[in-house]
């Protein structure tokens, strides 16, 4: 049994050019539980793995059957062939790499996957995003057994696209990414810049309207949106990497349906870093997976998860959980996780990192649920 680890950190970070780091908190503000999971291999399931290979930045999907789950990753770090496999019992085991269209060999950047319904008919499809530019997307009408190739979807792109695909109350689709200059348009260059877009799809997926910009700035770069709905469905939140590394991560708010966005404010430091993904447990918690960049974090570089409520979110505060799910043998190149929920509030998140000292990423999931994780905290 792991032993739980009592942190005290700040629940926000001040108002220095740089973020507190962890090292420097005092034992007067909120305390948060930090665990451990990452020596306990019972909870590790190696979705692939390659001799020599590089293998990165999966993407994963859970079906409406509860068990089978598709995971997206590719060949090389961000770019190359586009692997596809699929579970049929909830992550436990996985195929052996699948089929694919030729064209997804010639992908340039990290493959997303999404589900998404058709407005008009309720037809389900999933869509797969590449990134860059132009940016494409495939579509499967039969639950990933087969698929269109890449297809331009205009004439823009951008990186990490899409960091989230989110259906809005009118049945559209809402979609972000963002871009340093380079992508947006063919020819483009870094100019210090970056900017978050969103793109608005009304015909279940298939075709996107023009970017329009959300946020843009150089004193900070936020950038790997990442998206959740609060519990009544009224409001929605996007965590932000901070990529100048000056700031803590941040967050924006909309009231509207993505029609208007709050103002980027930081989050606290438990809630640093980079690719956060989201899902609600069965009891109204949440979980999200993400790359640790807290200055001085104990855990920096590691894959990690935080577990607390949306109002953590809204109000800044440190939330319940920061567990640690794998420890990164090499820097922090790790963790652009997929994060699914099984019926049984079995938490299934899939991500690459160096998890072996010396060799190249791997992708492995991590299983767990949240009463494991209080008996832990507990002690028990």
């Amino acid at each position: 049994m792991v032993t739980a680890l009592v942190l005290v950190i700040a629940a926000l970070a001040g108002a220095s050019d740089t973020p507190m780091p962890f090292s420097q908190i005092s034992s007067g503000q909120a305390q948060s539980r930090a665990l451990d999971l990452s020596q306990d291999g019972s909870r590790q399931v190696v979705v692939d793995r390659e001799a020599g290979q590089y293998l990165g930045h999966v993407s994963t999907l859970l079906l409406e059957d509860g068990k089978t789950i598709l995971a997206v990753y590719p060949k090389g770090h961000g770019q190359g062939q586009i692997i596809l496999k699929r579970s049929e019992d909830g992550g436990k085991t996985w195929s052996d790499r699948l089929p694919v269209p030729e064209n997804w060999s010639t992908s340039r950047e990290t493959p997303t996957i999404h589900r998404v319904l058709d407005p008009k008919t309720g037809k389900k499809r999933l869509i797969l995003w590449s990134g860059l530019y132009p940016a494409r997307l495939a579509s499967s009408e039969d639950d990933g057994k087969t698929w269109t190739p890449l297809q331009k979807v205009g004439d823009w792109g951008g990186i990490v696209v899409m960091g989230f695909v989110e259906r809005l109350r009118n049945g559209d689709y809402l979609a972000m990414f963002h871009d340093d200059g380079r992508f947006f348009t063919q020819g483009g260059k870094a100019t210090g810049t970056f900017t978050l877009y969103q793109t608005l799809s009304k015909d279940g997926g298939l075709t996107w309207g023009t970017p329009e910009v959300v946020w843009s700035g150089s004193d900070i770069h936020l950038c790997e949106p990442g998206v959740v709905r609060s519990p009544d469905g009224k409001r929605l939140a996007v965590l932000l990497r901070e990529n100048r590394r000056v700031k803590h991560s941040h967050v924006i708010f909309s009231d509207d349906e993505g029609a208007t966005w709050s103002k980027p404010r930081e989050v606290a430091a438990e809630l640093t870093g980079d690719r956060h993904t989201a899902k609600y447990a069965p009891d109204g918690r949440l979980v999200v997976s993400f790359r640790d960049m807290a200055p001085d974090s104990p855990t920096y570089g590691d894959w990690v998860a935080w577990v607390g409520g949306f109002e953590d979110i809204e109000k800044g505060k440190p939330g319940q959980y920061r567990v640690r799910l794998m420890d990164n043998k090499d820097g922090s190149d790790c963790a652009y996780p997929g994060v699914e929920v099984l019926p049984d509030g079995t938490f299934v998140c899939t991500t690459y990192g160096h998890w072996t000292a010396g060799e190249p990423p791997y992708i492995v999931s991590v299983r767990f649920t949240l009463s494991e994780l209080d008996r832990l905290a507990s002690g028990r």
